[in-house]
């Protein structure tokens, strides 16, 4: 009996197929269906990819969702518990944590919403001028007590600190290197490949426009490792300072002489952070620069239980951490209408309205009302086309691009074909295995991987001792 293909595409009713592509197709012919699609996809003019927490999370990022392992509010929350928390601090930290559900497997939501309250509550009482001395936090314990929390300025204030230093060590992620100098090269976070297989695209037609929504700087260093040029929308190099003049810039190779003919740069990209990133900070008068750190330090907190994070939380490595980007509270939007935020929304609102126009949507669970906005007035697009990537066939995402195929529009998603009984596997249509097994291959990332395999081999016998035999090949 034929295996059929592990992934369904559906697609609108107006395509004029079933509504799903891959119906009946063989592995081989599945894939090869989706190949296709997306190398016509990719050779449009205008290619825009949106990226969010999925695709972190084979590289050890967590989520708004999901159970407690792997559920940011749950990552943080137990660690700053915690700490040496004044009795206030505590109290709202116990009176959230009681409202989690009981069965681990489920893990809480609303952590953006609960975030805008305390730190809404910490701006009301910090300003000198400020009438409001402390808020009352109403709610119950576990236990059924009243919570009783007063929190002044300070208490709100070293609360929040405690906060955002969790956050940004749990999105202080580091791309596993050896699967560039691994011969077979089967594990993989998904950056490396994807953005591959994006430089990989004609030069003549436009570049390529990733936007992403999360804090960490996996897609930089992927970029780095790969020798991808790219803008991000600051200029400098030793004190980066956003400027937005160069998103307007591309690179070329020289003519040979002063009129000669100039050739664009292959691999190059344009790269916008929607919501900021970990290296962000704003400067005393408010101008936001960019400073890449060290993340090392952080592995060992992400590995550690609640208490030993605890005790790195308040360590001098965590001491420097201040606020960056936009913490995730559904104050995002407010904040999105400062610089630089302001222009990147209007980029990405631009980019999404231009001719021709191929979006990617991976690892976004649609739950951001400012996000879903710009894509749905973006659906009004006649040339658009848009992939969404969802593992799971039976979520709400399958169901909201659903709803847009149903008014017409161009949309398509991709899924797993779950068997009849059998529940999501969670393993496929994941950004990893889309980026690994399901984009078109380009040979020059195969030639790369050889490349620095061998070169992690020339650097093995120079660090061996003096007189040990070399291993055989």
């Amino acid at each position: 009996m034929t295996e059929l293909c592990k992934y369904k595409l559906l697609s609108p009713v107006s395509a004029g197929e079933s509504d799903d592509l891959l119906a009946s197709k063989s592995a081989d012919d599945g894939l090869r269906r989706i190949q296709a699609l997306l190398a016509d996809w990719l050779r449009m003019e205008n290619v825009v990819v949106l990226t969010a927490a999925g695709t972190s999370f084979s590289a050890g990022g967590r989520l708004m969702a999901g159970g407690r392992t792997t559920n940011l509010e749950c990552q943080v929350l137990e660690a700053v518990q915690q700490c040496a928390l004044a009795t206030d601090a505590a109290a709202i930290i116990r009176n959230r944590i009681s409202l989690w559900p009981a069965e681990p497997k489920q893990g809480p939501v609303g952590f953006e919403e609960w975030l805008s309250y305390l730190f809404n509550a910490a701006e009301l009482s910090q300003p000198e001028k400020s009438p409001i001395r402390a808020v009352n936090w109403k709610g119950k314990d576990a236990d059924g007590t009243d919570c009783d929390a007063n929190p002044d300025a300070a208490t709100m204030e070293t609360l929040r600190a405690l906060i955002e230093r969790a956050i940004f060590a749990e999105c202080a992620l580091e791309i596993d290197r050896r699967e560039l100098s691994e011969p077979d090269g089967k594990q993989t976070s998904g950056h490396i490949p994807f953005l591959a297989k994006l430089a990989a695209r004609d030069t003549n037609l436009g570049r390529t426009h990733l936007f992403t929504l999360n804090y960490d700087t996996l897609f930089e260093q992927a970029m780095e490792e790969l020798g991808i040029q790219y803008f991000d929308g600051f200029s400098g190099k030793t004190n980066a300072r956003f400027d937005p003049a160069v998103y307007g810039l591309d690179i070329y190779y020289p003519g040979d002489v002063a009129e000669g003919r100039v050739r664009r740069f292959d691999k190059f990209l344009q790269f916008y952070k929607l919501h900021g990133s970990i290296h962000w900070q704003a400067d005393a008068s408010g101008i936001m620069r960019a400073r890449h750190r060290d993340l090392g330090f952080a592995a060992s907190y992400r590995a550690a239980d609640a208490a030993k994070k605890a005790e790195q939380l308040v360590s001098p490595n965590f001491e420097s951490i201040s606020s960056f980007g936009i913490l995730p509270t559904s104050q995002k939007f407010a904040r999105t209408l400062d610089m630089p935020y302001a222009h990147l929304f209007r980029l990405l609102h631009a980019r999404l309205n231009q001719p021709q126009t191929f979006l990617m949507v991976l690892g976004y669970g649609f739950g951001d009302d400012h996000i879903t906005r710009i894509i749905e007035t973006a659906l009004m697009n006649p040339s658009l086309v848009m992939l969404v990537v969802e593992p799971n066939p039976t979520s709400a995402i399958v169901q909201r691009v659903r709803r847009y195929q149903s008014l017409g529009q161009r949309a398509f998603v991709l899924t797993e074909r779950a068997g009849e009984g059998a529940g999501c596997s969670f393993q496929v249509a994941t950004f990893a295995d889309f980026a690994q097994n399901v984009m078109p291959d380009v040979k020059w990332l195969d030639d790369y991987k050889r490349l620095r395999n061998f070169e992690d081999q020339l650097r093995k016998v120079e660090d061996r001792p003096s007189g040990e035999p070399v291993a055989a090949a």
